[in-house]
């Protein structure tokens, strides 16, 4: 059992606490960035040991890799828009880690989720590892299941 896990504070996109006010103006301001094409904005909030794993199983790339794949989409003017419809946060007792997990909605990829780790670094928070996933609903896996599998050969 994680004993600091359980004295840890959990609360919803409305939350008002300063911490999750500040957790949330982070994550709300790296998604802005993002659909605003401001790059440099964008990957101010991620750590320099940052991690953003995508939707395919071979989108796993640290800070650097993720900039360079991303520079072309963000020099067209217009990279990709998330909004989070709904945000749980919980802080660690020390108030130096928070996760997070939200549901997004997203023009190109439909409902969406997202869910990471930020850090408190030199006082300000900053992503550690940003997850995104397209939730599958359960009646639809056996079906999505055979799709990825004839696509991968696995």
């Amino acid at each position: 059992m994680r004993p600091a896990l359980l004295l840890c504070a959990t609360l919803t996109l409305a939350a008002q606490t300063p911490t999750h006010m500040a957790i949330a103006t982070v994550l709300d301001d790296w998604h802005l960035a993002a659909a605003q094409a401001d790059e440099v904005r964008y990957f101010s909030h991620l750590a320099e040991d940052a991690v953003f794993l995508g939707t395919d199983a071979t989108e796993r790339w640290p800070k650097p890799a993720f900039q360079a794949w991303a520079h072309p989409i963000f020099q067209r003017g217009k990279a990709w828009s998330f909004k989070a419809t709904r945000r749980a946060i919980t802080v660690s007792q020390e108030g130096r880690t928070a996760w997070f997990d939200e549901d997004l909605a997203t023009p190109n990829l439909g409902p969406s989720r997202g869910s990471g780790v930020l850090s408190k670094q030199g006082g300000r928070w900053r992503i550690e590892q940003y997850n995104l996933s397209v939730p599958i609903p359960n009646a639809l896996m056996k079906a999505v299941k055979a799709q990825i599998e004839a696509s991968t050969g696995r």
